[in-house]
């Protein structure tokens, strides 16, 4: 039955959610009478309360860990929901800083390369087929120049922090680091063994491949990002700027991968679903590793 707005207030919408502000509801915490999404709805003894007067001894008998606020797929929601976004940020600039003050010795002794001989740090082979794992993760930190950060900086903050928040921070850093190894293990298995590569782009490209997955299951325009996205894949694969491709390839599909399973696990098994699928992203990022490593040795 059609309901009459009692109010020009009702006329005018239904409230939102306190903690998720873009859903409307119509249900209001039976304690403090805040507007609550069903997400957020806790069953009460009469009525539903919200996860604040839960936790704060509602005596509904559950325990307050059962009914923290929790983020879209299961993480615990931060005070400062952009905070490992910051700290990515910050270790990005912190080691450009020391790039730019050591100079390129220590660009070539961080950075991707399969296997090469680099005057600069001795006579020996050097690269990941010599051992040299840590440059899958260490390349990962490093840009070659100011518009390279700059580009990569305002990227992760513009995309990573919605996405940190939406997450929660265990599940944003999981998904950071597996797409960027991602991205290095493919640089790795296909590009030639001496070309050098580096830069965040790969686990960039990850969450790129989430945040895509995440709007599509809240039914958002997907076109901005479609169009940042194609933008991007222009500039990835054009020659004039000599960027390494398998590392956005390889990173977007990690992002992709994990993202999905991020938002789309059920709630009863979503940890294990969620990490699992990390987990065998990883593996064949170590798969990919050792194949290239047999390759080349």
């Amino acid at each position: 039955m059609d309901q009459v707005p009692s109010s020009p207030q009702d006329a005018q919408g239904l409230p939102s959610c306190y903690r998720h502000p873009d859903r409307e509801t119509g249900i209001r915490c039976t304690r403090c009478e805040r507007p609550i999404c069903p997400e957020c709805m806790v069953s009460a003894s009469v009525g539903f309360q919200c996860p604040e007067c839960v936790r704060n001894g509602s005596g509904t008998g559950h325990a307050p860990s059962a009914s923290a606020p929790r983020t879209l797929a299961g993480g615990t929601v931060a005070a400062d929901p952009r905070l490992l976004t910051k700290i990515l940020i910050g270790a990005n600039l912190l080691l450009f800083l020391v790039k730019e003050s050591l100079g390129e010795s220590f660009t070539h002794r961080f950075d991707l390369i399969g296997r090469a001989w680099v005057p600069e740090l001795g006579a020996s082979l050097q690269g990941v087929a010599e051992g040299q794992w840590y440059r899958l993760v260490t390349s990962m930190f490093l840009h070659g120049s100011v518009t390279h950060i700059l580009f990569n900086m305002l990227s992760l903050w513009w995309i990573g922090g919605p996405l940190e928040a939406a997450l929660g921070r265990a599940r944003y850093l999981t998904l950071y680091f597996v797409s960027g190894l991602a991205g290095s293990a493919l640089t790795y298995l296909i590009a030639e063994p001496t070309q050098a590569s580096l830069g965040a782009s790969g686990a960039i490209f990850g969450l790129f491949g989430a945040t895509g997955v995440l709007m599509r299951h809240l039914k958002y325009d997907m076109r901005p990002l479609i169009i940042l996205l194609v933008i991007n894949l222009i500039f990835t694969f054009s020659p004039m700027f000599n960027i390494a491709w398998e590392a956005h390839v390889g990173g977007l599909v990690g992002g992709v991968l994990i993202g999905y399973a991020m938002v789309h696990a059920p709630r009863e098994r979503r940890a294990l679903i969620q990490y699992g699928m990390s987990a065998l992203v990883l593996a064949a990022v170590v798969v990919m590793t050792l194949l290239r490593t047999a390759q080349l040795t």
